[in-house]
């Protein structure tokens, strides 16, 4: 239920940063390994996005929230394959996050409680990795100091990642 809920805030996210009104609740498409496959309407327009949780997140902390990478399809705004990082906790203002798969590592801008990549030629470098990749490590530092390493297994994504694109083609 925590997962749903996460979900669904996610996906109002989604939305208020689009700047439109309101969205549907997300609706789960399958789960592929690791990672599941999600879509919902937002107005007139579909959005498709695939997510997946941490096998292991690591850090000296007493409370941290939900943790999910996404990669989400947008159609009506020419957008596709833009990967972005909830860290279940604020990052240190003027802070970078680092994104490793099998050893090829990105830099992700931080705001608030996310993180994404840098400009859309390397949300396409990294939904690639994933898709091809075997496994994916974030590192970041909280608001309070506190370092943090999660650990993916990419095992689905690269289904995840089909499923999404053939129902937002």
């Amino acid at each position: 239920m925590k997962y749903k809920n996460f979900l669904l805030c996610a996906a109002t996210a989604m939305c208020a940063v689009s700047g439109l009104a309101h969205a549907a609740e997300p609706r789960m498409l399958q789960t592929y390994g690791t990672w599941d496959a999600y879509a919902f309407d937002e107005g007139d327009s579909k959005v498709c996005y695939m997510a997946a949780k941490p096998g292991k997140d690591e850090g000296n902390y007493k409370s941290r929230g939900d943790i999910h990478a996404l990669i989400t399809h947008r159609p009506s705004e020419g957008s596709r394959n833009v990967f972005s990082y909830i860290a279940g906790y604020s990052y240190k203002p003027a802070t970078d996050a680092t994104l490793e798969i099998d050893g090829k590592k990105f830099v992700l801008f931080t705001k608030d409680d996310t993180a994404w990549a840098i400009n859309s030629e390397t949300d396409e470098e990294i939904s690639q990795a994933i898709r091809s990749g075997k496994s994916m490590v974030v590192t970041g530092t909280s608001s309070k100091g506190t370092k943090t390493m999660d650990t993916y297994s990419l095992d689905g994504s690269s289904g995840a990642h089909e499923r999404i694109s053939k129902e937002c083609n």
